[in-house]
């Protein structure tokens, strides 16, 4: 049985964007086609929540190598777009931290496929942080089906 969604995503105006690609270039230290977090959508009040989009596009890097003749977004990098959608939120809440490493994924489940043309909406949930270190729920959702979903862990380094 599917886990509940962290946040309604239709709750949520995915067109806003309150972080875009440049801005999140200065928060995270994978640029270029590393960067699997186009844009955070929303965040709430309390920064334990946060909702960010990778618009999945059949130009990239790994389109003709992931399943020849039938491209499927790698499930590391669903893994890596919502590390990097929860570390723009501990971030955000620590804005003096420096470079941040990516710990631990745990309970990982992959639950659809994710394609060329998708827009990979990414849920997040702080579950606890402190200055040095953070665990966060989050969620892959596509067309309103949960496709992905992971604990993560960071820590400042």
């Amino acid at each position: 049985m599917a886990s509940q969604l962290l946040i309604d995503p239709s709750t949520i105006d995915l067109s806003k964007t309150i972080c875009d690609s440049t801005a999140l270039d200065a928060f995270l230290p994978q640029t270029g086609p590393m960067r699997q977090c186009d844009r955070i959508v929303w965040a709430s009040d309390d920064l334990l929540f946060c909702v960010g989009v990778k618009e999945v596009r059949p130009d990239e890097f790994w389109c003709d190598h992931h399943i020849k003749g039938r491209p499927l977004y790698p499930g590391v990098l669903m893994i890596e777009a919502s590390a990097q959608c929860a570390s723009w939120l501990f971030r955000h809440k620590y804005r003096q931290l420096g470079f941040l490493g990516f710990l631990r994924c745990d309970e990982a489940v992959f639950r659809g496929q994710v394609v060329p043309g998708d827009t990979f909406v990414i849920l997040v949930e702080e579950i606890e942080s402190n200055q040095r270190r953070f665990i966060s729920k989050v969620q892959g959702v596509v067309r309103g089906k949960l496709v992905f979903e992971a604990k993560i862990t960071g820590m400042a380094i």
